[in-house]
């Protein structure tokens, strides 16, 4: 059985992407860092339907943990399928932006990427096969007043995707990111009402976290394998 891990895996959209993948047959790991007890009921819901999950704890930001962590993972052999979900907001315009909303973005996103994918890399090919899948955001695309933060985090995810996607394209290892639009989820509730996504979504509609899911599993599948470097857009015709 192959085995994944999808960072942020407690969110709607990471646990969205957890359900789908063990619906698949793959041991998922489902990750969060204050979140573990809503890990620990996505990875109880899992098996109950007859999945194969449980949780794990770590905080992305901590190379050391993250680290032991993994070790820990891997001495059973390697994961084959990364999803980097994990990510923060910390909203204001750039004006009024405190350094610590800059860093704290960019250090769960773009540090976290590292943190988490660099030590499953050899492992994963010596296997010969393996999937990573970065979430990224239509704010990384044509950008969003009030996240310059998150954009440039997602951003610098395009760039670590193709960049990445070319060091192991010969070892079977396919490296994309998608790109989600407006999600229907509790976070995007607070800032999109049904009028507002209407004017910016051309299908009138929010998406749903299982629409990103089921991408995300195709992605991570032997169906995809010669897609890689690739930023997949969802997003209801936005761009």
């Amino acid at each position: 059985m192959k085995r994944a891990i999808v960072t942020g895996g407690s969110g709607s959209i990471g646990a969205a992407i957890c359900r789908k993948l063990a619906a698949d047959g793959l041991h998922v790991y489902v990750h969060a860092n204050k979140g573990i007890a809503r890990a620990e009921a996505v990875a109880a819901a899992i098996r109950d339907k007859g999945g194969s999950a449980q949780a794990i704890g770590f905080d992305v930001t901590d190379g050391e943990a993250a680290e032991a962590a993994l070790a820990a993972l891997t001495a059973d052999g390697a994961i084959q399928i990364v999803v980097n979900n994990a990510g923060i907001h910390d909203d204001a315009v750039m004006p009024g932006m405190a350094r610590g909303q800059w860093t704290s973005v960019i250090d769960v996103t773009l540090n976290g990427f590292f943190n988490v994918t660099q030590p499953l890399l050899m492992p994963m090919i010596r296997t010969r096969w393996g999937r990573i899948l970065n979430i990224s955001s239509v704010a990384a695309l044509v950008g969003n007043r009030g996240q310059t933060n998150y954009a440039a985090a997602k951003s610098g995810l395009h760039g670590a995707t193709k960049s990445l996607s070319q060091e192991l394209a010969s070892r079977g290892i396919t490296v994309n990111a998608i790109a989600p639009g407006i999600i229907a989820s509790p976070m995007s509730e607070g800032s999109f009402d049904a009028e507002t996504i209407a004017k910016l979504v051309p299908m009138k509609r929010a998406g749903t976290p299982e629409e990103v899911a089921d991408l995300a599993a195709f992605l991570a599948s032997d169906r995809a394998g010669y897609i890689s470097g690739q930023i997949v857009s969802i997003n209801g015709g936005m761009v």
